[in-house]
């Protein structure tokens, strides 16, 4: 009752229209090496708008009838500026795929500014693909349409599935011929998100030895984001804690639906635990726990099952990055709270996943044997845990639907009996079971292979796949009629798709 009179609330707040929309830019009045100040390039084509998100709309108070209008894709398109914008590219460096790069930054994203909403909320807007900037290095700044739509869709997702993210306010297409693999149109992407403060701008600092721009970088964000630290006697040691709080509970997340992000290098890790910069990112379809979403990944540094030990690796980065702020033994207590912090995570939401209510001995093995069985089937991950909310706890059942996944059938046979004793022992009841099971297995995940078709129909400018997909992406929980075809597993050539970091 009390989220429901918080959204009336929000939906009765007086809506904006471009001309009253309210920006600042905090991050502009830190010091000049923080950023480059410029404006987006413009496309030479007109732009258009391809899709809205009305609920990122509601964030910062914009009136959903503004993207009717011509002007909206202008500014989003790079070609005008409102009010109290005072766009820039952010410095930062990182280490990418292990090795240190000294310099990096925003190079196709401008920060726009800060609309700031009537509760007083401040929400970055940063425009994705707006051209080149000084951190570019070799690229042209463009972003094509293939990779806005997945970013896109995949906020939403995300946004579904309850996992921290950004957001993404619209998209913006062109007739403008951008050149990757092959000649393909740009667009644009307008993300959102509190801070794009990410662990690679406290490297840059760090590095070159700037200490005096590492406290205020610190200090900034402490200020405007864990302000409830300002006044505490180690405010860096307790602000770098609350971050590897943020960061297990985001990768146990991803874990736990079966998410991998495919480029966790640090400077694309944010400081607020948010899921930053979608890329070669995939859905599992078939369990496999070393699976790797980027064909660039030769190593395997980014497969699934390696994601919450680099979620660990950076953190250390972030802690060495810190090190002229706090103490190093108490930088390295945070640190040590990383694992068990994931650990705790990770196995509530997969005893959610699994419908036991009670934390018991043996769970760990039990969900591990289940994942050892879709690994050795080659079963789909999320349509097989969507099917065991309806196994049935009774003596003598069967559960043929679910079996059928499985191709040792003695083995899942031996796994259901166990299964079935842990259920019945905590007195779970399988109506009820199911209800919260649903509320926890997604009926739909952005699996590559829908991406994809959605692409290539938005390639010969058929952008209604964009809104059916985005549609079902919102309450992947729910049984939607007309969306079922989304839940099916993927057709041959969808399920080994190679997707690149321009994707």
């Amino acid at each position: 009752m009390a989220k429901a009179m918080k959204l009336m609330v929000q939906r009765d707040m007086p809506q904006r229209t471009l001309e009253t929309l309210s920006f600042d830019n905090t991050y502009a009045r830190l010091p000049q090496a923080f950023y480059a100040r410029l404006n987006p390039t413009p496309f030479s084509e007109p732009p258009y708008l391809i899709h809205a998100n009305r609920s990122a709309a509601e964030l910062i108070d914009l009136d959903p009838e503004q993207f009717e209008r011509q002007e909206l894709a202008e500014l989003f398109g790079g070609k005008a500026l409102a009010p109290g914008m005072e766009p820039l590219a952010m410095l930062y460096s990182g280490h990418q795929f292990g090795v240190y790069v000294p310099q990096l930054g925003d190079g196709r994203a401008i920060l726009l500014g800060e609309a700031t909403n009537q509760r007083g909320q401040r929400w970055d807007l940063h425009l994705k693909g707006a051209g080149m900037t000084p951190f570019s290095r070799d690229g042209d700044g463009r972003a094509v349409l293939r990779s806005t739509i997945r970013e896109y869709l995949c906020c939403a997702a995300m946004q579904g599935l309850g996992i921290a993210t950004t957001q993404a306010l619209c998209l913006v297409g062109s007739d403008d011929k951008v050149y990757r693999e092959q000649i393909e149109t740009g667009a644009m992407l307008v993300r959102m998100a509190p801070s794009h403060v990410r662990f690679g701008m406290f490297e840059v600092f760090y590095y070159r030895k700037q200490h005096e721009h590492l406290k205020t970088l610190a200090d900034y964000v402490i200020e405007q984001h864990f302000s409830h630290l300002r006044d505490t006697g180690e405010k860096y040691a307790q602000f770098f804690s609350e971050v590897v709080e943020r960061t297990a509970r985001l990768i146990a997340q991803w874990q736990a639906v079966g998410w991998a992000h495919g480029v966790m290098n640090t400077d694309n890790m944010s400081i607020l635990g948010l899921t930053l910069d979608y890329g070669p990112y995939g859905f599992m379809d078939d369990y496999d726990a070393g699976f790797i979403c980027n064909h660039s990944d030769h190593n395997g540094r980014y497969a699934f099952n390696q994601q919450p030990y680099i979620g660990l690796w950076n953190l250390s980065c972030l802690a060495q990055a810190l090190l002229p702020l706090a103490e190093k033994e108490a930088l390295k207590a945070g640190l040590e709270t990383y694992q068990p912090l994931f650990d705790r995570e990770y196995q509530e939401r997969m005893r959610a996943k699994c419908g036991l209510s009670e934390a018991q001995a043996g769970d760990d093995e039990l969900i591990r044997d289940f994942l050892g069985l879709l690994q050795g089937s080659h079963a789909d991950y999320s349509i097989v845990f969507r099917e065991l909310g309806a196994f049935s706890s009774q003596n003598g059942a069967v559960n043929e639907t679910l079996r059928e996944h499985f191709l040792n059938r003695e083995r899942f046979d031996e796994w259901a009996v166990r299964y079935r004793d842990r259920l019945r022992g905590e007195g779970s009841r399988d109506d009820e079971r199911c209800t919260r099971m649903n509320r926890v297995n997604p009926k739909y995940v952005l699996r590559n292979y829908l991406a994809q078709a959605t692409i290539e129909k938005a390639q010969h400018k058929d952008f209604s796949e964009i809104d059916r997909l985005f549609t079902a992406l919102q309450t992947p929980f729910t049984e939607q009629p007309g969306m079922e075809s989304y839940a099916l597993p993927p057709p041959n050539w969808g399920k080994h798709l190679t997707v690149s970091c321009s994707s």
